[in-house]
């Protein structure tokens, strides 16, 4: 039996996922976890082939947890799932170490497929992620970054000079949530730093200086 563990924040998608997955002769669900913590304390005891991470979850940036999950299980197979379909975002994933990258919106089929892909060796994208990744092979062209409303509102304040706890307070969200939101930045303007990626959005035309 293929052991699969699904890290995910939206309960409905979660339990779905895991209902829809457990359908297949051998696939085991072993796990389900709405945050990293959670994942984390369980793994240690629970081996896993295959591990379905959504990518941004509400206490930690996937993409910064694929390179430890990694070293500590070589063996076991990562897959993101996930509504961001920037290059950027796709391309860093894959450069820390993941297998594959799957669009929330993909088929089932896409899904259970990927996973047979990857314990093949292989590296699964999903049909819209791979037309992505084609289609930036292509023109080798940069593109502008495709951002949420939440996202742009912590940019324009960060352009502004505010610091993370002051975004936090104008927001009204944590601000755990606006490093969240600083660090999604980053990868999607494909940048080592905020600043860098300030200027990037300037020239944009994405926000006014």
């Amino acid at each position: 039996m293929i052991k699969i563990a699904i890290t995910d924040d939206h309960p409905i998608l979660l339990e779905g996922l895991k209902n829809i997955l457990s359908k297949e002769d051998n696939f085991d669900v072993v796990g389900c976890y709405p945050t990293a913590l959670a994942m984390n304390n369980s793994l240690t005891s629970t081996e896993i082939d295959v591990l379905l991470l959504d990518i941004n979850l509400p206490d930690a940036n996937s993409i910064e947890l694929i390179k430890p999950l990694k070293q500590q299980f070589p063996f076991m197979h990562i897959i993101i799932i996930s509504v961001h379909n920037e290059y950027a975002v796709i391309n860093s994933v894959l450069k820390e170490g993941a297998e594959g990258y799957i669009q929330k919106n993909a088929s089932i089929e896409e899904i259970v497929n990927g996973i047979q892909q990857i314990l093949e060796g292989k590296i699964f994208l999903c049909a819209q992620t791979k037309s992505i990744v084609d289609r930036k092979t292509e023109d080798g062209l940069s593109t502008v970054p495709k951002l949420t409303r939440r996202e742009k509102e912590v940019l324009v304040e960060a352009a502004l000079g505010l610091t993370t706890s002051e975004i936090a307070d104008k927001l009204f969200i944590s601000p755990h949530t606006v490093e969240s939101h600083r660090k999604n930045l980053i990868v999607k303007f494909n940048t080592k730093n905020l600043s860098s990626a300030i200027k990037l959005a300037i020239e944009y035309g994405l926000i006014r200086q």
